[in-house]
Parts: structure tokens; sequence; C-alpha cells
């Protein structure tokens, strides 16, 4: 079926809980039951970040494909780049369901996952037989998380971006789950700094030219913040994604299950994960890549995070919600918030709300 017709459908997934329709949504593209979007490229959203060419900047966030089942076919959809996983260096079945529950009053889903992952060895099969399969359209990039009864952190993240570097175009070193104890205490400056010192070492050692990147949460206050930007630059890391689920809960919230344990995500996210971003674009000073993530839903939002800082933008929550006809209507719609401001390409864009305030 066309995206357009998915996306018609999506109403019959609320007949099934959030993460039954998740995994049939995933299922439905790993078997080719949703065809490939068929538009051109629009040659004003194409990008260079990183040394990387992207078709547009936009890329669909970790946590959907978590075991890598449906890349090809979510290139497909139209996304510019792909993130897969979650995924750790052993398998975990991650927390007990139910653990994923929708607040379709709110635009927004709160989970609790806890990193499930089929493992890295599973997960590097599945990359591996992609990549024999031809050339993909775009980046493919792996967030990288850690098992909940891992002894030695800095070693299992070393081990797993090391073998998955050769594969991988970016990697993604996850420390802001709110669903693994004591991984956000990763972030923590000296602590990310050893274990950035660790796992660049290891990817030294293997040749490796794959760009690194982490993603932070989005509840950090300044001093955290500025920590960890500046962190990332004496570490050599490529840039930031900004950012993860929050733990935190507006008091604007009207679904019932607004006081779910877990991380929040969708609608309530955007306004403080664009707030932080920009905080991260002025202390970064061009020095980081920015990644915006949180809250997208539009061409206009996925623009508001570019003029923020992003070069490049991720969607999930709302992916989940519209169905993949989104994917289109929001690429017409930043080509369309770019024209209106007279920008005649996206990277002319980025950060240009920052400029605007010098």
């Amino acid at each position: 079926m066309s995206p357009e017709l998915a996306s018609r459908l999506m109403p019959l997934a609320r007949l099934v809980d959030a993460e039954s329709a998740h995994r049939l949504a995933v299922a439905a593209l790993a078997r080719g039951l949703i065809g490939p979007a068929r538009r051109p490229a629009d040659p004003r959203l194409a990008c260079q970040v990183m040394g990387l060419g992207f078709a547009n900047p936009l890329g669909l966030a970790a946590g959907f494909d978590k075991q890598a089942e449906a890349i090809r076919p979510l290139f497909g959809l139209g996304f510019g780049f792909v993130e897969v996983g979650g995924v750790t260096l052993r398998p975990q079945p991650g927390n007990a369901r139910p653990r994923v529950f929708r607040l379709s009053e709110d635009a927004a889903v709160i989970n609790r996952y806890g990193l499930n992952s089929d493992g890295w060895p599973a997960v590097r099969a599945r990359i591996e037989a992609v990549r024999a399969a031809g050339r993909l359209p775009g980046p493919l990039w792996l967030n990288v998380g850690l098992n909940k009864e891992s002894a030695d952190p800095n070693a299992d993240y070393a081990a797993l971006l090391a073998d998955a570097a050769p594969l991988l175009d970016v990697l993604v070193v996850n420390v802001s789950s709110p669903n693994t104890p004591g991984l956000r205490d990763l972030q923590a400056g000296a602590r990310l700094g050893a274990l950035l010192d660790t796992a660049q070492a290891a990817l030294a050692a293997g040749g490796s030219t794959t760009r690194l990147l982490v993603k932070i949460a989005p509840d950090l206050d300044d001093e955290a913040l500025s920590a960890i930007v500046e962190t990332a630059i004496a570490r050599g890391v490529d840039g930031l994604v900004i950012g993860n689920t929050t733990i935190a809960r507006p008091p604007s919230l009207r679904s019932r299950h607004a006081g779910e344990t877990g991380g929040l995500s969708g609608r309530p996210l955007f306004a403080p994960s664009t707030t932080l971003l920009a905080r991260a674009a002025r202390l970064a000073r061009g020095r980081l890549v920015l990644v915006g993530v949180g809250g997208i839903a539009s061409g206009r939002d996925a623009y508001a995070k570019i003029r923020a800082g992003a070069s490049l933008v991720q969607l999930y929550t709302a992916f989940a919600y519209q169905g993949p006809a989104l994917i289109g209507r929001l690429l017409d719609g930043l080509a369309a918030a770019l024209a209106a401001d007279g920008f005649t390409h996206v990277a002319d864009a980025v950060g240009a709300d920052l400029k605007d305030h010098a």
C-alpha cells in the first residue's frame, strides 16, 4: 500500500495497545507492505553535514526500528537518514509490559521500554545483510545503549562502538535514556569524559572515521549543559543529539496516562527541547553539529529547530501518530518555510535565530 493509504488506516492502530501497534508497524514495513514514497528530491533540502551527504535534513529518531528490521523501507518513505537502535551489547528484554502509553489528547507518548534489545550480534547481522544488498540512499546511524546489568559501562560502550563502526556512518552514544538506572549519570562532565576517552581510543585503534555523536537529556540545567558541550568538544565528538525523552510532566498534560513512569515524548517536548538546543548552539559556537529532536510534527516545527541551531532534525512520536504520509508533508512544509523567509537552501537557515539576536 502507499504511504498515504497507510496513514489513512492509522486510526485502526488505536484498536490495539501502543507497543503492539509499534510492532505491527515495523513488521509491515519490514515485509514490504508499505511501499516507497513517489516524490522527487528537493535540491533546496539537500545538505552536507559532517562530510556526509543527506537528501534532506529529516531523519527517523532512535526507538522506532530498535532491532534494525526495516532500514531500507524506512529510507523509502523519504527520510534523509535513519537511526536504528538503541542497541545494547548483550540481549536484554527491557522492562515489564505495559511499558508504552499513548497520551493522545497531548499528541505525546510515555515509554519505559528499558532498552529492550536483541543484542548487538543479532542487530549487526541485519545491518550486514542490508549493506550487502546495495548502497543505501542516505547515512545509516546506530544508537548505542547500555545493558542494565553492565559491570563496566565504558568497556561495553567501547566494544560495541568499535565493532559497529565499519558498518555505520554515524554512531550515537546514548547516555540519556531515563529508563536504565544510572545511565543519565554518565552525562556528568568527568564521567562523560572518561567514557568518551575510552570510546575514542577504541575507534582510533580500528582506524575508524565513523562520526560520533552524544545523545543528551532535555532536562539539563545550564551548568550541566555547558560541561557536556565542553567535554564533547575536548574529546573530538562530532556533535550532540538534543535530546532524549523527558522525565518532566508539564501541568498542561490532560491524558489519564500522564502520571506513568518513563520518558515523555511528542508535542509537550517541543518547546523545552528547542530552548535547550538554542542554548547548546550558543555554547558550542559552531564547534559541534547539533541534531534537533523533540515534538516535531510539521515543516514549521522542523524549521524552528533549524533556525535554533540544528543542522539535522529527527522525529518519532508524530510519525507514530500520523503515519508515513507525514514525511512528505513535513518536507514540503519545510521547503515552504524556507522560501517564505527568502532562504534558497536549508543550510542557510541553520542558526538564523541566533544570528538575529547576536
